[in-house]
């Protein structure tokens, strides 16, 4: 099955008008033809099977012949990460992270981060691209780039963990995660003295993740697959 992504649908659409990007890949990459069953998820956890009634380029016209809602998950996981000095590592994490399980990522700029402007735009389709990939029918929340000191007084029911590098008491992720989980991780250069203290003040736990140094983006993959993993059990 190949899945494609327009937002603006609902269980009540009788008929989806896709974007015109996801059109002009249907009508001009895939030469699919008028007649064609082809699948489209909102993003949102529903699925729809229909019929293509147009295929033109700038706007494939279908028509909704049955729905399937999924269920959300459980399970909720925040991964606030800042941005790696070379894109592509960063958006490797993006790709990798939504084909795993996360429901949510924010962009943290920090003391020692290197990347200090992101392409939101960009990233979105990232992470369009790797849900239909993965045929996942539920698209993860990008936030936009968040200053540290900022974020740190973000208010959630998640329980807290900030995964660093200093040679202080840390617990392993996998021996405490919970249901509903947020985890910050670093720049290459790692959080800042102060800001480890300060996210200790806001009851965040200090939390490792393997026994090496781990790059960035590594760090953030270890992090999604050990949730999605202990979560599995």
């Amino acid at each position: 099955m190949q899945l494609f992504y327009e937002p603006n649908f609902d269980s009540s659409s009788k008929f989806i008008s896709i974007n015109s990007e996801e059109s002009r890949h249907i009508s001009k990459v895939l030469r699919k033809n008028i007649g064609e069953e082809i699948a489209i998820t909102n993003g949102s956890g529903l699925l729809a099977n229909g019929v293509i009634k147009s295929n033109h380029p700038k706007k494939c016209e279908v028509e909704v012949v049955s729905f399937q809602e999924k269920n959300t998950a459980d399970n909720y996981l925040h991964i606030a990460i800042a941005p790696t000095k070379a894109n592509d590592r960063f958006e490797w994490f993006l790709e990798k992270s939504t084909e795993i399980g996360i429901q949510e990522i924010t962009p943290i700029l920090c003391d020692h981060s290197e990347r200090r402007v992101i392409k939101q735009e960009r990233y979105e389709k990232v992470l369009q691209a790797a849900m239909k990939q993965s045929l996942n029918t539920f698209l993860p929340k990008l936030n936009k780039l968040t200053l540290f000191s900022d974020f740190i007084n973000y208010e959630t029911k998640h329980t807290k963990f900030i995964a660093h590098c200093e040679d202080e008491p840390k617990e392993n992720l996998s021996k405490v995660i919970n249901d509903n989980n947020l985890i910050m991780i670093g720049p290459e250069g790692d959080f800042s003295q102060e800001e480890i203290q300060l996210a200790l003040t806001k009851d965040f736990k200090a939390v490792s993740l393997s026994g090496s140094r781990l790059r960035t983006e590594t760090a953030g993959i270890v992090a999604c697959h050990t949730v999605n993993l202990i979560q599995s059990l």
